[in-house]
């Protein structure tokens, strides 16, 4: 039986914590910062968290690597 493999994607934009609640970084944080306002910035600033069926789902791609 081949062993499960961690998605390499996933690993990279995922975060399980202690918990079991998936980690991940907010969207358009990346480039053209400049016209949105600061306001939109600071919300963009602190991690997302999922949680729920969704996180279940990430948390078993990630499997091996926890």
């Amino acid at each position: 039986m081949p062993k499960q493999k961690t998605h390499k994607g996933m690993k990279k934009r995922f975060k399980v914590t202690a918990t079991g609640k998936v980690k991940h970084r907010s969207a358009n944080r990346g480039h053209i910062l400049g016209k949105k306002s600061g306001e939109r910035k600071r919300r963009l600033r602190g991690d997302g968290i999922i949680g729920g069926q969704e996180a279940i789902n990430i948390a078993d791609a990630l499997r091996p690597c926890m």
